[in-house]
């Protein structure tokens, strides 16, 4: 039962963007399940926004290896960049910053997803020709 409200939950924010409140509320009526239930899947999971997010959203790899490789330089250079903390979409709706766990290109650290595609080797020139692509 978990794996097909995951599989609707993501299809929702497909959908919207976000999983909303609404579409929770509607979800709860048509499948019959609690809306607390539902928010604690859609808000469990990192890859499931349950806020309006920005139309570019970046998931900073928070592995050892990227973290060593100058994560965190890149990390700071985003948030500066971007004008936001993680968590935060930027003002003008353009940017999200979040966090993830390891996305598999540790041998490429540091490394990101940008709207769910992978972009390694990070570099602070690498990462300002991102933020201004994105920003565009």
């Amino acid at each position: 039962m978990s794996d097909l409200v995951l599989n609707i939950l993501r299809k929702v924010q497909d959908r919207d963007g976000f999983v909303s409140e609404d579409a929770l509320k509607r979800l709860s009526k048509d499948l019959k399940i609690p809306v607390s239930r539902l928010y604690g899947v859609a808000s469990f999971y990192a890859m499931l926004h349950t806020k309006e997010q920005g139309r570019n959203i970046i998931e900073l790899c928070g592995s050892p290896s990227c973290y060593l490789n100058d994560g965190f330089d890149v990390e700071k250079l985003l948030e500066k960049e971007v004008g936001v903390n993680f968590g935060q979409t930027s003002k003008d709706g353009k940017i999200s910053l979040f966090k993830t766990s390891c996305i598999g290109c540790c041998d490429q650290a540091p490394a990101m997803l940008l709207n769910g595609k992978p972009v390694v080797n990070l570099t602070k020139t690498k990462v300002r020709e991102i933020i201004k692509k994105c920003r565009s």
